[in-house]
């Protein structure tokens, strides 16, 4: 166990102490928010070497270095105190010029819906005391925090309803590396949660293109996320710090479907959408009437995926997380597929194993890449002519996936090399929009190829299956009886 890994351990187990601590996601939101104000006072530290007239944005004592650094510092019911009337009150209320100071703005953000869930304020300052044993300006600190935060959201999966938030690593990294963005996209995530599929879009880039320091301020920018909820908009946050975002001015709190989908206009549209936007729950009363009435449901991911559609450019690409659900279901459903196929080319499927988001969920999933056709106008619309589907299988040996062990990068290693060669294979097969159409735009195809393939047969050809199975049962009963 790294050092590292030692000190989250030991304040995980701190906390467990204290009664006001309930369950996972609260534990990990109470660490996140003081994680915040140490990263975030590093972060000042830097700056001031860098720029001697540099002044924070915070009031002097509410400053980390003022009341937590020293280990035999402020405890007890006076930390307490400190904590609960004075940093959250202030910090929930700063005032300032957004256009001036952005870092005010996002520590305010941070704070309006966080909350210390801790009663002990001796404990706090054992908490404290730990998280100041990491220095996120050295460089070994960080990357190894940076591996450790990104094990903190996985921990999310067990955590009850917070599951929903947390998309693992190796899906979002193959989705951006399909998606390919390139330096000066905007990129949007309209439901990010922690934030995986945005800092993945940071690290591809950086990668492919970034050069100078004006390039980088260029992907800072480009990168876009909205989220509704407090506690993963606070995760996103740090998540968004800890990969080099000096400010993330571009994640908000929001909800993108709570505005008519008519209101989104041109200065809305983005050229990349990567997404795993929340399914099997339904929107807020009256949210479904924010879209044209073919489109009314309350079923959030078919909401967002309409919203996606919308929000592309011409050209525009999405890599998108969708339930089975989605692919099959009828009524609106319908019409929202119909609406997909028409207005973008649906080029791929991938059919992810069972279980990718246990113990969370166990619905069935599917990774759905499209392009937005080049033009309104129905006479240059191309649409979609055919679909690849790709089979991910479960690992040889893996009966089902499991809190310790999830679906990994070397698992999407095939598909990777198919992607650019494609031919039908055990996992691969093609299906023309024409028999898509001959099942009312149902999506659901099973792979007709290789190992337990599901073959799709009519009516007429199951009753002529049953007969013939019929008939061999017969001559092997007449058989035995003959030999009896």
């Amino acid at each position: 166990m790294s050092a590292i890994q030692s000190v989250i351990k030991n304040i995980q187990d701190i906390m467990r102490k204290d009664a006001g601590v309930d369950g996972d996601a609260q534990r990990l939101s109470q660490l996140v928010w003081m994680l915040f104000l140490k990263i975030f006072d590093d972060k000042e530290r830097e700056r001031e070497l860098i720029n001697p007239a540099y002044r924070s944005p915070l009031p002097e004592e509410l400053r980390w270095r003022n009341w937590a650094t020293d280990p035999e510092g402020i405890t007890g019911d006076g930390l307490l105190e400190f904590v609960n009337n004075q940093l959250f009150k202030r910090l929930k209320d700063l005032s300032f010029d957004e256009s001036e100071d952005p870092r005010a703005f996002i520590v305010r953000e941070v704070f309006a819906d966080s909350y210390n869930y801790m009663k002990s304020g001796t404990l706090i300052r054992q908490v404290i005391n730990k998280i100041n044993e990491i220095d996120f300006n050295k460089a070994d600190d960080r990357h190894a925090f940076n591996d450790l935060y990104e094990h903190l959201l996985k921990e999310l999966q067990s955590a009850g309803n917070a599951g929903e938030y947390y998309t693992p690593r190796p899906l979002t990294r193959f989705v951006v590396e399909m998606v390919s963005p390139t330096l000066g996209e905007k990129v949007l995530d309209p439901a990010c949660g922690t934030g995986g599929f945005l800092t993945e879009t940071l690290e591809y880039v950086r990668k492919q293109e970034v050069k100078t320091a004006a390039d980088e301020r260029k992907l800072q920018g480009q990168i876009h996320g909205v989220e509704l909820k407090p506690l993963p908009h606070l995760l996103a946050i740090t998540n968004m710090i800890l990969h080099g975002v000096d400010t993330p001015k571009t994640l908000r709190r929001g909800d993108m479907l709570a505005q008519p989908l008519r209101e989104y206009g041109p200065k809305d549209r983005v050229d990349v959408i990567v997404a795993n936007p929340p399914f099997g729950g339904a929107v807020k009363d009256g949210v479904e009437k924010n879209f044209p009435a073919e489109f009314r449901t309350r079923e959030t991911a078919d909401l967002f995926l309409v919203l996606f559609i919308h929000l592309l450019k011409p050209n525009g690409r999405a890599g998108i997380v969708l339930p089975d659900g989605s692919l099959f279901g009828e009524g609106v459903k319908t019409a929202i597929k119909k609406k997909l196929l028409e207005e973008c080319n649906v080029h791929t499927i991938v059919r992810l194993p069972q279980g990718v988001f246990n113990p969370y969920a166990g619905v069935n999933t599917n990774l759905i890449f499209f392009t937005k056709n080049e033009a309104a106008c129905p006479e240059h619309r191309r649409g979609t002519k055919e679909i690849w589907y790709y089979q991910l299988p479960l690992p040889e040996g893996v009966k089902q996936y499991t809190k310790n062990r999830g679906i990994t990068h070397e698992e999407f290693l095939p598909v990777k090399k198919w992607w650019s060669n494609r031919k039908a294979t055990d996992h691969a097969w093609k299906i023309s929009i024409k028999q898509i159409q001959e099942r009312n735009y149902n999506l659901d195809f099973k792979n007709p190829n290789g190992k337990g393939a599901v073959v799709h047969k009519s009516p007429g050809d199951l009753v002529a299956d049953i007969e013939r199975k019929e008939k061999a049962i017969i001559a092997i009963i007449k058989t035995i009886k003959a030999e009896l």
